[in-house]
């Protein structure tokens, strides 16, 4: 007979701060820091572990300045640390010291729980790891602290030594840890094996003690280990927003909410802000500067993306018949991809997302035209930018801002300064370039000349220059990223390239594409579309 272990509530344990920024790329400053840490507040989570004091300064600082400068409404702070060190005393320990210096009302402290890394890593008895842990929790329980203990390689530790595995849990619970977290340090571990092995420490401690997960994605099922976990008896789950961390990262927090509470039926974080939870993953993503996976479930841009006709039809008529929650439950929203695949209906739904009227006319005038760009190398499923030029271009819209007369790019060569360290080096040479704009605005003729780290940069310098005091709404436009991909490579330095452009003006971000057998030409023509569109943008919200 089958027992039913899943808790009716899991407490979500973030840990993005530390575990997840050791993901490469990313450096968190003290002040991001302070910023996730509100986000996640603001999203509810129960526990947020801000950092390992005593490791560096920053962290020190971070712990400082969150007691006297965040007001969390719903989340504890943690500090991390480690066990005392081997045949050392608890009450000298500098971890231990910093871990109550911290002043935070809980800590975690991870130890070994693989007989392999006590013998080997630590070299010592397995009789002194599992005192290491004992003595450590009780020193810090007597201070008054809620003290979790973190149990490290617990999963390949539990398949190769079970007895000593649970001997070092015991010793942590005996001396009274909250939470015993059962790590899959090395992230190798599947979901059948995490179910039974959580279960059979649960039936263990016969629930006397909380048992808690915190998983890798190493095998690439890190969400559905926590899912997993659950299911056998955990009542914490750890892990960090969009799944940042080490090697491959950590499970996601922002798939596992979800899952628990939408298709699980388990509380998590406070069920009226659930809806928030796309916009914490994509404010983090922006903190951590680490684009967010449009792919990502649940938050991700493409999360309830329809492109084909055949979904788009059906979703008009019953909208779960494509989406497996609603969208908005999660903060999200349906959005339909406008391609050469797209119907009549498709473009009638992208009209009235955008506030658009199109005739039967008007709506096969924008098919078609999408059908001969895309073939020419156009991609307007990536550019919602220009696409909403294209069609509201359709109903007779035309931009009226400026006009270019002419534009034109120049490249030269120059000296550098001779390298006198080095007297035997020639001349390093340095590229300049330089664009040539004539523009008009409202009868009045302009002609401006910038140079620039290369040619978009150039053409823009030099149309910002023209435009200079004439729309104010550009000064909060910045160009964020630039992609070039050539299309039919075989031809040669004759290919046709395409060019996108990320763009933001501080309320929205949108993507602009041009195409052109000139990278130049391609570029100018992503950059004009992006202008037009923060001018479109700006003038909208006035």
């Amino acid at each position: 007979m089958s027992i039913d272990r899943m808790a009716k509530a899991v407490e979500i344990y973030d840990t993005t701060l530390r575990d997840g920024a050791q993901l490469e790329g990313i450096s968190l400053t003290a002040d991001d820091k302070l910023r996730i840490a509100e986000q996640l507040d603001w999203l509810g989570v129960h526990y947020i572990e801000a950092g390992w004091p005593g490791a560096n300064p920053k962290d020190d600082e971070v712990f400082a300045r969150m007691h006297k400068e965040l007001d969390l409404k719903t989340s504890a702070l943690v500090a991390f640390g480690s066990t005392r060190r081997v045949k050392g005393k608890v009450d000298s320990d500098d971890t231990l010291r910093h871990l109550l210096a911290a002043n935070t009302g809980t800590v975690c402290i991870v130890g070994k729980c693989w007989d392999y890394h006590v013998t080997e890593t630590l070299n010592t008895t397995l009789e002194e790891g599992v005192a290491m842990v004992g003595d450590s929790v009780e020193f810090l329980r007597a201070d008054g602290r809620e003290v979790m203990f973190d149990a490290e390689h617990f999963f390949d530790g539990y398949k190769r030594n079970p007895e000593f595995s649970l001997r070092v849990l015991e010793a942590a619970a005996t001396k009274g840890a909250s939470r015993l977290v059962l790590c899959d340090t090395n992230g190798g571990s599947l979901p059948h094996e995490v179910e039974a092995i959580v279960a059979g420490v649960y039936d263990y401690f016969g629930g006397d003690v909380g048992i808690a997960v915190h998983l890798h994605d190493d095998a690439g099922t890190g969400v559905a280990n926590a899912l997993a976990g659950v299911r056998g008896g955990a009542i914490q789950v750890q892990g960090t927003i969009n799944g940042y961390g080490e090697r491959t990262g950590n499970c996601n927090l922002t798939t596992i909410i979800p899952n628990l509470t939408l298709k699980m039926g388990v509380a998590t974080i406070p069920v009226e802000n659930l809806e928030r939870l796309t916009s914490v993953a994509h404010m983090v993503a922006e903190l951590v500067n680490i684009p967010l996976n449009p792919q990502a479930a649940f938050v991700g841009g493409s999360a309830f993306a329809h492109k084909a006709g055949l979904h788009v039809s059906a979703i008009v008529r019953r909208p779960d018949a494509y989406e497996h929650i609603p969208p908005d439950s999660v903060g999200n929203g349906t959005r339909f991809v406008v391609s050469e695949l797209a119907g009549k209906s498709t473009l009638l739904l992208k009209a009235a997302e955008l506030g658009l009227e199109l005739d039967g006319p008007q709506v096969n005038d924008v098919v078609e035209t999408l059908k001969r760009l895309e073939h020419e190398g156009y991609h307007f499923e990536v550019a919602d930018g220009s696409l909403e030029l294209l069609m509201r271009k359709a109903t007779g819209w035309v931009p009226s801002w400026f006009t270019i007369e002419t534009w034109k790019v120049e490249t030269r060569e120059g000296r550098a300064r001779w390298d006198t360290a080095n007297p035997t080096m020639p001349d390093a040479v340095e590229v300049y370039t330089e664009a040539t704009l004539k523009v008009h605005i409202a009868g009045d003729r302009r002609i401006t000349t910038a140079e620039g780290n290369g040619p978009v940069n150039a053409l823009d310098a030099a149309l910002r220059k023209a435009l200079n005091g004439s729309f104010p709404a550009l000064e909060q436009l910045h160009l964020t990223d630039y992609k070039v991909r050539i299309l039919d490579s075989n031809r040669g330095t004759g290919a046709i390239t395409r060019v996108l452009i990320d763009s933001t003006d501080g309320h929205k971000t949108w993507t602009t594409i041009g195409v052109g057998e000139n990278i130049i030409e391609a570029s100018w023509l992503a950059l004009l579309d992006s202008i037009h569109y923060a001018l479109l943008q700006a003038e909208l919200r006035s």
